[in-house]
């Protein structure tokens, strides 16, 4: 790991929430479960980001070092516990000027020159009753219509409210209810949500929803979420894994999205359904996986963006979404084959290797009328490509063990609308440094 200093502690606002908690959860908090059942936790990141970029474009590289805490205290005793989430952030420029800035991992001052180094903090205070949580603050949201994106050097964040149950066997339900968003290169924590490719300002986002484990193997997921004055988006998935033998196995992913128009229309009229469809074959270290996806409909499948750049997250299920592209454009179609390898029952626990491609074609922007957001976006004809080479190593005893590295290389080939031309490489080591209670 490169670049590595002394960890940076969350600046005043996630210790006056913390001090909040503390003062309402009294001389029982500090005895008991508050305190006893918390953890604190330094993780480090060194990332590496290149993109060599086609049809006369500016490539994108830097090289960054990220120092990310995150304390999770427990619950004071009684019927309702009370706690608190915090979090401080910092990240450092290692490498990369002005001519290469656009990598979303640093942000970017005057005269395009990418910051030095830039931080941020929060928190979220919690409530529980039973195996219910209800958190209000600042939170790294993951449903499958509103999540934050982890692409980056530094997460996003979002802040609102959010609840989270699993009273009931084998039901987990959640609900969130947000009026803002961080993306990766802010340092405040009231930017925008946006419609991602629509490039439309929302003042909230809700949804609701939950995953059923139906039985050993399979699942079933329900989501609704509305966009305020954009879109209405539904989402379900089910899940299956069925061992063939004591090696083999089979697993099959369907993933669909409903998105329709509502309240003001800020992004014109939206209609869209997209689906995908996997199905992968494991037999001792080695997986074989065939997807298909489909865009039905006019706009491309579009998906929650936060912060001041409205940077889109990480809300995206479909099975065809990748390193590159998300191959989500109007009327695309696009069938993926992958290949994984994993090395531990070769005698080397903890390696593994991946490649899939994935190609998309009959992609149609053409049709949308002049109050589409969506317009000019896409041509009558388009079409993608894209090759993926990932190596994976997590180091399995010693000094350094937990320690992750990653390697990615992206090849896409396409039209202007889909990205175009670019090769793009990310190497990341990411270790957790330290642990403490």
């Amino acid at each position: 790991m490169a670049g590595c200093k002394a960890p940076v502690w969350p600046p005043p606002l996630a210790f006056s929430v913390l001090g909040g908690a503390w003062l309402l959860s009294g001389q029982e908090a500090r005895a008991d479960g508050f305190v006893d059942d918390g953890k604190l936790i330094l993780t480090l990141r060194n990332y590496y980001f290149g993109s060599d970029r086609r049809n006369g474009r500016a490539d994108q590289k830097d090289w960054t070092q990220g120092f990310l805490l995150d304390y999770q205290s427990g619950f004071t005793q009684g019927t309702v516990g009370l706690g608190v989430d915090a979090f401080g952030y910092l990240g450092m420029k290692l490498d990369g000027g002005p001519g290469r800035r656009g990598t979303g991992n640093l942000p970017v001052h005057a005269g395009n020159e990418p910051a030095d180094e830039y931080s941020r903090a929060g928190a979220a205070a919690k409530l529980r009753l039973g195996k219910t949580i209800v958190r209000y603050g600042q939170q790294l949201p993951t449903a499958p219509v509103f999540a934050i994106s982890t692409s980056r050097l530094l997460p996003q964040s979002a802040t609102g409210w959010s609840l989270l149950s699993t009273d009931l066997p084998d039901l987990t339900l959640e609900a969130g209810h947000f009026t803002s968003g961080t993306d990766q290169v802010s340092t405040n924590r009231d930017g925008d949500l946006w419609a991602g490719y629509a490039r439309r300002r929302a003042d909230h986002v809700d949804f609701v929803g939950g995953k059923y484990v139906l039985a050993k193997g399979a699942s079933l997921s329900l989501y609704a979420a509305q966009l305020d004055d954009i879109w209405n988006q539904y989402y379900g998935n089910f899940n299956l894994v069925r061992p063939l033998s004591a090696t083999q196995s089979l697993t099959l992913d369907a993933n669909l999205y409903r998105t329709l128009d509502t309240g003001a229309a800020k992004a014109g009229p939206i209609d869209n359904t997209a689906y995908s469809l996997a199905a992968a074959y494991s037999q001792g270290p080695h997986t074989v996986t065939l997807g298909w996806q489909r865009i039905d409909g006019d706009t491309p499948f579009d998906y929650i963006g936060m912060g001041d750049n409205g940077r889109t997250g990480g809300g995206l299920f479909l099975g065809n979404a990748s390193m590159f592209s998300d191959f989500n454009a109007p009327g695309e179609r696009s069938w993926q084959a992958r290949y994984d390898l994993n090395f531990k029952t070769l005698g080397v626990p903890g390696l593994s290797l991946m490649t899939r491609y994935i190609k998309g074609t009959d992609i149609d922007g053409s049709n949308l009328p002049a109050t589409s957001a969506y317009r000019g976006l896409y041509g009558a004809d388009d079409r993608e490509r894209e090759l993926n080479l990932e190596g994976r190593y997590v180091v399995q005893a010693g000094s350094a063990k937990g320690l992750s590295i990653r390697l990615r290389q992206a090849w896409h080939r396409g039209s202007l609308s889909t990205g175009g031309s670019v090769d793009q490489l990310r190497v990341c080591g990411c270790s957790e440094a330290w642990q403490g209670s």
